[in-house]
């Protein structure tokens, strides 16, 4: 898994990455899982089915697994998630050591 690339999914207007919350309602702490897809096109279909409306708004940046947990301790993220289904989407969500 961690030998390949993944493309991630970056706000242009403030260099945000695209992260999911999905134990938002559970607690009081946010967990934010940043998301991976594995194609370049899986993150376009994504962007385009899901925010059509501000797809000019965002950017898909490659990113080497190697350099995956510096970039989650560095912005705090709880783990990762990644999109096995962008129309779904269908997302495997994975924490951090």
């Amino acid at each position: 898994m961690f030998s390949q690339g993944y493309y991630l999914i970056r706000s242009r207007a403030d260099g945000q990455y695209l992260v999911a919350h999905p134990n938002a309602d559970a607690s009081h702490t946010k967990s934010s899982y940043l998301l991976l897809f594995s194609e370049h096109s899986d993150a376009l279909s994504y962007l385009n089915t899901h925010g059509a409306h501000v797809v000019d708004r965002f950017a898909v940046e490659a990113i080497a697994a190697t350099h995956l947990k510096p970039l989650l301790q560095r912005w705090g993220f709880t783990g990762i998630g990644i999109v096995e289904d962008p129309l779904v989407p269908t997302v495997q969500f994975l924490s951090q050591p």
